[in-house]
């Protein structure tokens, strides 16, 4: 007897809910997956940078940026003769976020470990917020202090945190009038524990920059603090303690 091997369809298995495969395939493909981490910075780069981030020639980057961008992964923007890319939203950058920390819990990693490794850990730009362990440090401290509250899966700044960011110089009627959530929870890939994403924290990162505290690296996502910098924001954004109005700890440089 012959065994007849039936031919599954499956396509037509995953009949409701979002099509995850079309994101999988995506980003299943390494120079593509080189070409999306280089963008997690949330800077906008040309299709030769991203082919050097990717190490394949300008004409094949431009047939993965093509699939990114029909894939709604990507969106170009033209000045003067350059056009460049950068990641769609912030909920594309989480997606990938999340990603990374499924990977690095399943314990894939790449072969060598490179030199940046640990500074990356520490703290990096995630999009356009702060993440690692300092990230995980701000998201903490606000959390253990009542200063943002949680409601299910949605996460809101409260009467006492407002004045907790007023006092560290961001107004809190700067961060209203945009679309984007004014708190949201990233899962951070090297931590597996959640830093601050949303308006709160793209500001409280650009506060960090303002003050000095800390710097990003030039081509990186790596951020540095100072001696000074870090000293302060430790003082900040202690662990524990009690709801109250930052004073003097960010004034001074």
């Amino acid at each position: 007897m012959h065994c007849l091997r039936r031919r599954i369809d499956y396509t037509a298995v995953m009949k409701t809910g979002p099509d995850f495969t079309r994101i999988g395939a995506l980003v299943g493909d390494p120079a593509r997956a080189n070409i999306l981490t280089a963008l997690l910075d949330g800077r906008a780069l040309t299709a030769g940078e991203l082919a050097r981030h990717a190490n394949v020639t300008p004409q094949t980057a431009s047939a993965h940026l093509a699939r990114l961008e029909a894939g709604g992964l990507l969106t170009p923007e033209t000045q003067g003769r350059h056009r460049y890319f950068r990641l769609r939203s912030a909920d594309v950058a989480a997606g990938l976020e999340a990603l990374l920390g499924l990977a690095a819990h399943a314990g894939h990693f790449r072969t060598r470990s490179a030199p940046k490794d640990p500074a990356m850990r520490a703290a990096r730009v995630c999009y356009d917020h702060l993440a690692g362990d300092r990230g995980v440090q701000i998201f903490d401290h606000l959390a253990q202090r009542g200063l943002i509250a949680f409601d299910d899966a949605d996460l809101s700044l409260t009467p006492h945190g407002r004045k907790f960011v007023e006092s560290f110089g961001i107004p809190s009627a700067a961060l209203g009038g945009t679309r984007r959530p004014l708190c949201r929870a990233c899962l951070d890939w090297s931590v597996r524990r959640h830093h601050l994403a949303g308006a709160l924290g793209a500001a409280i990162l650009e506060r960090l920059f303002a003050l000095r505290w800390a710097r990003r690296e030039a081509d990186s996502r790596v951020v540095r603090f100072t001696p000074r910098g870090a000293e302060k924001f430790d003082a900040l954004f202690a662990a524990g303690g009690s709801p109250g109005v930052v004073r003097t700890v960010w004034r001074s440089r």
